[in-house]
């Protein structure tokens, strides 16, 4: 599928600040799965400096550094054509020694993978641990029907609620509840899979949806890491695994490193701020 996006931010603060260096995570990455064909951004007030940073995960940010010169506004549009080739996303074969719970990396692997597999910072909440733990048993272990037993127990035993600010909630706060955004589910998802061993991560970015409806908000998602099969998607929101018409702009392990601006202002948190968005998803074509 080929998809052109519109995404526009805009913060209007109460009274003029200065803006501290910025970075953007919000061109669309290029891999196997998709390619980004063109992309264009505007920023007002112009950066005096902007280049193009590859992060820890390989995700191709953008960091801006403003004059001192206070404003009042700070408003960022993008412009991007992306290209998604994964119209099967189960068109792959495991690794035989990684179809069955629990999966045993070997040594370089997991060496590579523990910021993926770890939630000593975060610890994994009795309920989530106990979720995973009984999906695992009713598939025999089996990975590929543990990961499509987990995104849809998610999807039909939790209701969808928007929360437009605020970090994710603990996986243990949404399973209990039952009931959570798309990054909220994302983590649980990611929590559950860590609980029996899998290497999880967080993705932000973007869905086709409903053609019907014009504006769009950034979504959420979480890929496994699948010995074989690299890393798949998997959208706990609408209980599927991620195909083509989903388009990622980052991943992490850590949640708060996929936000889509990060920065401050002088001023810090002294002067309010109102925050409008604006996102459109055109299909042009398969």
């Amino acid at each position: 599928m080929r998809y052109k996006i519109h995404h526009m931010t805009q913060y209007r603060y109460a009274q003029p600040v200065v803006l501290r260096h910025h970075v953007l995570r919000l061109r669309p990455r290029s891999d196997g799965a998709q390619q980004l064909l063109s992309f264009g951004l505007e920023v007002s007030p112009s950066p005096s400096q902007q280049t193009a940073i590859a992060d820890l995960e390989g995700n191709s940010t953008l960091g801006l550094w403003f004059a001192p010169t206070p404003t009042d506004q700070f408003t960022l549009v993008t412009t991007a054509e992306v290209e998604t080739y994964r119209s099967n996303p189960f068109d792959y074969l495991a690794e035989p020694w990684a179809a069955t719970l629990p999966v045993d990396y070997p040594t370089t692997a997991r060496t590579a993978l523990l910021p993926y597999l770890s939630s000593t910072h975060d610890p994994i909440a009795p309920g989530v641990i106990d979720l995973a733990q009984d999906l695992a048993h009713d598939v025999d272990g089996n990975v590929g029907l543990f990961l499509t037993a987990l995104v849809s127990r998610i999807y039909e035993d939790c209701d969808y609620t928007t929360r437009s600010t605020g970090h994710p909630w603990p996986g243990g706060i949404t399973w209990a509840k039952k009931l959570g955004s798309c990054r909220d589910f994302a983590v649980l998802f990611m929590q559950a899979c860590r609980a029996v061993g899998l290497a999880a991560r967080f993705v932000s970015g973007y869905e086709e949806g409903d053609p019907n409806v014009a504006e769009r908000d950034l979504h959420a998602w979480a890929e496994v890491y699948v010995p074989g099969g690299g890393w798949r998607g998997f959208d706990p929101t609408h209980g599927l695994a991620v195909s083509d018409r989903h388009i990622a702009l980052v991943a992490s392990p850590f949640p708060t490193q996929t936000l889509p601006v990060h920065g401050s202002t002088q001023e810090g948190s002294r002067v309010s701020s109102v925050l409008e968005t604006e996102i459109r998803v055109e299909v042009l074509g398969p």
